[in-house]
């Protein structure tokens, strides 16, 4: 459990997955995914239905675990719901709980095989990618303190416009120092689009992550001019 924006402290996570036996079920079932839209103290989840969901982060207790979902709607009719393996993150504010899922894809949960807790039915499911993302996010406190310019790329891809140009304004200032580190004073825009590499890459498959490296480019230009002068 981890509070964000709380003090500074250890976080630990086990990622082994213990003993829980899965298996492959040739029955599809893939249900519809939430968006994830991230501001830097809100979360907000575009549900499949057309509902908005907004969680403050600010001081929200959050949790890593793995569990299952009740496959209700799987192709499938059985005695009882089929379940699935999912990874849970979960934010509890006041009376306030969010839980967020992978998909439930992977493949079943063994019955009477191991004991897992359960996601709720309005669980928001998200592709993994994003999760991920998010996870490392808020399980980090919700800092940038440690992230690469990856890691950042891979958060712009969730963030809200306004959030995803900090983070390439910030992905710059990475670049930069790792230009300087390398080479002394900055010699040229190839240095900088070599150190933005990961960001260049990510934004050809996402418009957020375009519009960090757009961020990442204005922001550059003006540290350089800065330190031109």
């Amino acid at each position: 459990m981890i509070y964000v924006d709380a003090v500074a402290g250890t976080v630990g996570y086990d990622l082994r997955m213990g003993r829980t036996a899965l298996y492959r079920d040739p029955a599809p079932f893939r249900p519809a995914r939430a968006e994830v839209q991230l501001d830097e103290a809100v979360l907000q989840l575009a549900m499949p239905d057309g509902k908005q969901r907004r969680h403050a982060l600010d001081g929200c207790a959050a949790t890593l675990l793995d569990g299952f979902f009740a496959a209700r709607g799987a192709a499938r009719v059985v005695a009882r719901p089929e379940r699935r393996f999912v990874r849970m993150l979960t934010l509890e504010r006041g009376d306030e709980r969010c839980v967020i899922i992978t998909p439930p894809d992977l493949g079943a949960v063994a019955p009477n095989v191991v004991r897992l807790p359960e996601a709720p039915d309005d669980a928001a499911i998200v592709d993994d990618h994003a999760w991920d993302a998010l996870a490392d996010w808020i399980m980090g406190g919700g800092r940038f303190t440690g992230c690469s310019i990856a890691d950042l790329a891979r958060l712009a891809a969730i963030a809200t416009w306004q959030f995803a140009a900090t983070i390439g304004e910030i992905a710059a200032e990475r670049a930069l120092e790792l230009v300087a580190a390398d080479r002394g004073p900055l010699r040229g825009v190839e240095d900088l689009e070599a150190a933005l590499h990961p960001l260049v890459a990510a934004a050809r498959q996402s418009p957020r992550v375009a519009h960090a490296l757009l961020a990442a480019h204005a922001h550059a230009a003006g540290a350089s001019t800065v330190r031109r002068a």
